[in-house]
């Protein structure tokens, strides 16, 4: 997960929450300010949401490609007779 950084300057932050023995309980994101201790770090770190929507679509593209190896894996698989 990524620091987002919306047109407003806000940073959207990820954050994970875990059980007392480590578990994960789920994933969000918290808004980060201007007036927070962290801001300017995480600022440093960020992408903006143009950058974040250039990922995901270069991950489509490359788990397209991912995904048709598969395919051809499993039907070549299935094809071979029983051992």
């Amino acid at each position: 997960m990524y620091v987002i950084r919306r047109q407003d300057g806000i940073l959207q932050v990820p954050q994970s929450l875990n059980t007392e023995d480590g578990r994960l309980v789920g994933d969000a994101y918290v808004e980060v300010g201007p007036d927070d201790p962290e801001y300017e770090r995480l600022l440093a770190e960020s992408i903006t949401e143009e950058e974040l929507a250039g990922h995901r679509h270069r991950w489509r593209e490359e788990n397209d490609e991912l995904e048709r190896q598969f395919l051809a894996y499993k039907a070549e698989q299935e094809a071979e007779p029983d051992r």
